[in-house]
């Protein structure tokens, strides 16, 4: 606003630097506002500025703000005193006292203190800094009223306090942020040691600004890292309205795309959390799905939500803890059951600072009493009253008045302190090194030789007597991180677990190192960590908290439209395709001769398929076949036994034998159809098939001309028998087979049959049969014996009217429909079906025809011969 711009610039009227000037060029500085006198002081050649949150939990920050300039009074109204904000205070004065009473360090220098609570709050900390660096005018009487100056009485020249070149602070990034945005103009250096936010890291914007904090852009890292970890890929994200979150935030975003891992919801709140705010908040943590929360804020916006979460008796949240908060052991007194399990990146711990535990317990009661701040810390701890108390600080609500006196038996190590605790130096081993950065950089400044100096002209500074951009340039110097000024990040990965008495033990559990690479900068011990499921139920292994549950190795990922990436659906791969990896963005296919398993992760070597001699079927077929030639034989050798009879000699006893013959051929051929196919194999079968059935068909139809024949020869004057004698019916057969075999010649030539696998009938198969090569060639072989088998048919047909006791054509019709029968119903059954039941037909169709053939034929002759030798008599086969 106007009003704060004007009380910025009347601020800053002052000399910036050393002592004040000469009352000449003060007359006319006018000091506003009220004399405060609430801060830790120590002058010195050099007094290092200091600011700490003090307090926390703003009641309204906007309205204290007003009261400053309405009635000339700017008074903190905070809720929390925060006992670890004075260690850091009490560390900033031990580690200049320290550095004091050393003679390798600044032995021609005494280092001074000015120290003052910042509340955690931007208009609180800009009036602190501005009396850190401009001074305070201070009244001859200590004990006046406060508002009875409201500045118009008191001068510049009236102030006696050394004012600060440097000043080591602020904790909050929002509160360093506006500080720079005021005195960056004025080259102040400012130190901070627990302001972390990355925007802070642009050395262009803020070019008076250092830390001894890693940036946030790491721990945003750590934290990517840390729930890609865990398989944590569905995570809300939520964090304080201010630049510290803000920034964090959205860096966390952006890092943890590329570990997959996805917001399920990102919730700014208010500074000020009133229990609308809260109402808000705690809805959308309620009604989402994710049970993780990362948490960017201090620990008194954590209080406040640990409260209602605890009012609406909310369990089983994992709680991921941001550096701001990931060791402030004062939330655990009354949230232990919320936040065990808890997992936060904290800042590197000192092992220990020497001396430092007696320096924060020796108070003096002099001490106490004389200073404000120890004096609120010691009513706060023992919830009493000091006689004479110089703590005027107000908490907004009620009065500490009520509380009993104090009664100066009080012991710090009778009760439990964050101020005392120096398990967990980490942020006050910060300001440990802040204090000793700028004592190097003095001593930096003691050690320059005029000439070689870092000025213009190699001119030196004077240590006692400085201008704050000098000993910024110093500080630049000294700071030797990363091209940003920041430390290089490390952290410790701590897990809040709970003692047997009830107590916080925070656990090392891992550690995040920004300088080791990427695949090893995260180390984490999974058996040290204690898991939150529920109330008073923890497991041993972390829960799982995803928006979609992974893949498995078999399918693959689907994304929802119009939802994040960590929400997807699982569709199984297709058929023929695979992935062996879960979450598998895409399926692969498999190889020709592969196919998927079951589960579809694995491509498995194809089921090859053939009619093979040792399966059932092929068995089967295999018996049948040497069945029929076993059968075809023992008729051949009953035929020659009973050569000499009527019987054999009247059915044309040399066509009958070569038909027996070629029957048996017909029956072994079924037996190349069966086993692995090859290439001679396919090229043998089918010849041979084609090849033993034409001559088969064509022994039945010379058979069937001899009949005709024999019976016109019986006409007077007849001669035909003498074209048709047995020299005629071998031609007759042989020229009958002499054209299938031109076929069978011209088939093989031209396209022979091959063997193949096929791979494509079958998905999960491959069927290796004999390919015909050549359709026509095939169909070819098969329209033959179709012609054969229509000629001797129609010839039986004519011959079905002859004497029954010679006359076998009626038997021959009745073989040849049988054989129309079978290769009328093999053709379509042929042409639908595949593989090894495609070879199982054909060999079918050959048997069946072929017994057709030997039983309509020879099966009644032999009766008569086996069985009623009485009718294998001439006699009796001239009878009608």
């Amino acid at each position: 606003t106007p009003i704060l711009l004007h009380y910025i610039l009347l601020m800053f009227l002052s000399v910036i630097s050393g002592k004040p000037g000469s009352a000449a060029a003060l007359d006319n500085c006018v000091f506003l506002g009220e004399e405060e006198k609430n801060s830790l002081y120590e002058d010195g050649d050099v007094v290092v500025g200091g600011l700490f949150p003090l307090h926390y939990s703003p009641v309204s920050s906007v309205a204290a703000y007003r009261i400053v300039f309405v009635h000339g009074i700017f008074l903190c109204i905070y809720g929390v005193f925060s006992s670890r904000g004075l260690r850091w205070m009490q560390t900033m004065t031990f580690a200049i006292k320290e550095i004091n009473q050393r003679s390798d360090l600044l032995p021609q220098i005494k280092l001074g203190f000015h120290i003052r609570d910042s509340c955690n709050d931007i208009p609180v900390s800009l009036r602190a800094a501005l009396l850190l660096v401009n001074g305070q005018p201070e009244s001859v009487s200590g004990d006046e009223s406060p508002g009875k100056h409201n500045g118009s009485n008191l001068g510049c020249a009236a102030i006696n306090r050394t004012v600060s070149s440097v000043i080591i602070g602020d904790a909050a990034s929002g509160v360093s942020m506006a500080l720079l945005q005021s005195l960056g103009s004025f080259h102040i250096p400012l130190v901070s040691y627990f302001a972390s936010c990355s925007c802070l890291s642009n050395q262009k914007e803020f070019p008076t600004f250092m830390r001894t904090m890693p940036s946030d852009t790491f721990q945003v890292r750590a934290l990517a890292r840390l729930v890609s970890y865990f398989s944590w890929t569905w995570v809300g994200v939520i964090g304080v309205e201010s630049d510290y979150a803000r920034f964090a935030i959205q860096l966390f975003l952006q890092e943890s795309v590329q570990y997959g891992v996805c917001a399920a919801y990102t919730y700014f709140y208010p500074v000020v959390l009133s229990q609308h705010a809260l109402d808000e908040l705690l809805d959308v943590i309620q009604m989402s799905s994710s049970k993780v929360i990362i948490n960017f804020s201090s620990e008194s916006e954590m209080q406040r939500i640990l409260r209602e979460v605890q009012r609406r008796n909310i369990s089983g949240l994992q709680w991921i803890a941001s550096e701001a908060w990931a060791t402030a052991k004062s939330l655990w007194e009354k949230s232990a059951d919320l936040l065990m399990g808890t997992l936060g990146f904290a800042i590197r711990r000192a092992a220990v600072i020497p001396g430092l535990k007696q320096h924060l317990t020796c108070l003096s009661p002099s001490h106490i009493h004389e200073s404000a701040f120890l004096a609120e810390f010691w009513e706060e701890t023992f919830k009493c009253r000091l006689n004479g108390s110089v703590n005027s600080h107000s908490h907004g609500v009620g009065s500490d008045l009520d509380r009993p006196l104090c009664e100066g038996t009080e012991d710090l190590s009778d009760v439990y302190s964050p101020y005392s605790d120096v398990t967990q130096l980490r942020v006050s081993y910060n300001v440990y090194k802040a204090v000793y950065l700028v004592a190097h950089a003095l001593q930096d400044m003691s050690n320059c030789k005029v000439g070689k100096g870092p000025f213009s002209h190699g001119t030196c500074a004077d240590p006692k007597s400085f201008k704050p951009w000098q000993v910024r340039l110093i500080l630049g110097e000294k700071i030797n991180f990363d091209q940003n000024g920041d430390p290089i990040a490390y952290y410790d990965l701590l897990n809040w677990q709970k003692r047997p008495d009830g107590s916080l033990h925070l656990v090392k559990v891992g550690f995040y190192d920004a300088s080791m690479l990427t695949g090893r900068s995260l180390v984490i011990n999974d058996s040290a960590i204690q898991w939150p499921v529920g109330k008073q139920v923890y497991l041993s292994v972390a829960f799982r908290s995803v928006c979609s549950d992974s893949c498995p190795p078999g399918s693959r990922i689907v994304r929802r439209k119009g939802e994040p990436i960590c929400c997807y659906d699982c569709v199984p791969c297709a058929e023929g395709e695979v992935s062996n990896m879960t979450d598998s963005l895409e399926c692969l296919r498999c190889s020709e001769d592969t196919w998927p398993n079951n589960e579809r992760n694995l491509c498995i070597p194809k089921t090859i398929e053939y009619l093979s001699y040792h399966e059932f079927m092929g068995i089967l077929l295999c018996v049948a076949s040497l069945l029929g030639a076993c059968l075809s034989i023992s008729i051949i050798a009953t035929f020659y036994t009973y050569k000499d009879t009527a019987l054999v000699r009247a059915n044309n006893m040399e066509l009958s034998f070569l038909l027996l013959v070629f029957l048996v051929v017909c029956f072994l051929v079924g037996l190349l159809f069966i086993g692995k196919p090859s290439d001679w194999l396919c090229r043998i079968r089918y010849p041979a098939f084609g090849i033993s059935f034409a001559l088969c068909i064509s022994c039945l139809l010379a058979k069937t001309a001899v009949v005709l024949m024999a019976f016109r020869a019986t006409l007077p004057g007849s001669n035909v028998m003498k074209w048709f004698g047995a020299k005629q019916q071998r031609a007759s057969v042989l020229l009958g087979t002499a054209v299938q075999v031109i076929i069978c010649l011209i088939w093989l030539l031209t396209s022979p049959p091959h063997a193949t696998s096929n791979t494509h009938y079958h998905s999960a198969t491959i069927i290796i049969e004999c390919v015909t090569g050549s359709e026509v060639g095939f169909w070819c072989v098969l329209g033959y014996i179709g012609i054969l088998a229509c000629m001797c048919f129609v010839m039986a047909f004519l011959a079905r009217k002859l004497p029954d006791n010679f006359n076998e054509a009626r038997f021959i019709t009745f073989s040849m429909l049988i054989f129309f029968a079978v290769w009328v119903t093999f053709i379509p059954v042929y042409v639908s079906t595949a593989g090894k039941y495609t070879v199982a037909v054909h060999i079918f169709a050959v048997l069946a025809s072929a017994f057709g053939l030997l039983f309509c034929i020879f099966a009644p002759k032999c009766y008569i011969l086996m069985l009623k030798p009485e009718k294998n008599s001439k006699k009796h086969i001239m009878q009608r």
